[in-house]
């Protein structure tokens, strides 16, 4: 029973350390986010890596699923750009990547499947698929051509979206 005591306390004052820890975090959340009508942003992704691509999409999907964000605004207005080295990570041709560049490719096709069901909105630059010999044909479903991404920048900046750099 004495044994039983201790492992209850035990857990009692892991949780209170973890509300400890998890408490500052809210808070300077909340602050952040204090007196926003709405959330508005555009990710200007420009990732070469398939691996570092892969985990920062996955993060601006939780961004976008995050409480404190939905406390703001119920359907935050996100954008993500896909510019530079990064249009190749969207294209289906696999051609010249290692095995574990494909499969975080898989990961991003997965990730980039589930923004835009959750609506998300994605843009893939036609300059920069140029540039890097990717056909334009080739992209993932469900996301936009644009002809320049600097000018999707340009606009939704001038509408208030916060440039968000993923490099």
């Amino acid at each position: 029973m004495a044994k039983s005591s201790r492992t209850i306390g035990s857990i009692a004052v892991a949780l209170v350390f973890m509300l400890t820890l998890i408490g500052p975090a809210s808070a300077a959340t909340s602050e952040s986010l204090a007196g926003l009508k709405s959330v508005k942003a555009i990710f200007d992704v420009r990732a070469a890596s398939a691996k570092s691509a892969a985990m920062q999409l996955k993060l601006i999907h939780d961004t976008y699923k995050d409480r404190g964000i939905r406390a703001v605004s119920k359907k935050p207005s996100f954008v993500v750009a896909f510019m530079g080295p990064s249009v190749k990570l969207i294209s289906g041709n696999r051609q010249g990547f290692s095995m574990e560049d494909q499969k975080s490719m898989d990961e991003i096709a997965q990730t980039v499947q589930a923004m835009a069901k959750d609506g998300i909105k994605l843009e893939v630059c036609d300059f920069a698929a140029k540039v890097f010999g990717v056909d334009p044909a080739s992209m993932l479903p469900g996301i936009k051509h644009v002809p320049n991404g600097w000018i999707s920048l340009i606009g939704y900046q001038a509408k208030g979206y916060s440039i968000v750099p993923v490099y």
